[in-house]
């Protein structure tokens, strides 16, 4: 079984990584694209998501499918969308950028992630957790230095879990799923 496997219907880590650890999403207009994909996905019922944070060159989500979206997994038209969305934005306002994500294959001429991205199952409370505050505390790593505080950080879900603010309307709370556990 791939890596990268989500069964529909449970709770998952999940880590997508730019490909060549490229820092594309440094730039705001490439997180806005993931957060697009995140909005359309939710709004569809197709995607829950409980916890995010997007980093300069991978990003770390609590998520859970709720089925397939036509014939492709829900991580599969994520993944899908974002790399079209990426090639199409670049193309269009940093064409010199795009040969970072040129690449020799029968199928593409780009590729944007990283093959088989990580999907960890969260069975338990204490796993779901130690996970939530890994992401958040991601951008304070020390070769990050990103932000002083989770809450200091946009890209990510802190704020929803430490003030009760968001400007995230796709979040949904993973304190509600372990409810009287």
């Amino acid at each position: 079984m791939r890596k990268s496997f989500i069964s529909v219907g449970e709770l998952y880590f999940f880590t997508a990584t730019l490909h060549k650890w490229n820092h594309l999403l440094a730039d705001q207009r490439y997180k806005e694209i993931v957060l697009s994909s995140f909005r359309n996905l939710s709004e569809r019922g197709l995607l829950e998501i409980f916890a995010f944070v997007l980093m300069p060159n991978h990003l770390h989500a609590i998520i859970r499918t709720t089925g397939p979206n036509g014939k492709e997994t829900v991580q599969g038209s994520f993944l899908k969308f974002t790399a079209h969305a990426f090639q199409r934005t670049l193309r269009a306002q940093s064409p010199s950028e795009l040969h970072r994500f040129a690449v020799d294959a029968h199928n593409k001429r780009f590729q944007f992630w990283k093959r088989d991205s990580l999907a960890v199952p969260l069975f338990t409370r204490k796993v779901a957790f130690q996970k939530l505050d890994y992401i958040h505390q991601n951008p304070l790593a020390i070769h990050w230095n990103l932000a002083r505080d989770p809450c200091d950080y946009r890209w990510s879900s802190a704020s929803f879990y430490e003030k009760g603010q968001s400007e995230f309307e796709f979040l949904k709370d993973l304190r509600v799923e372990f409810d009287g556990e």
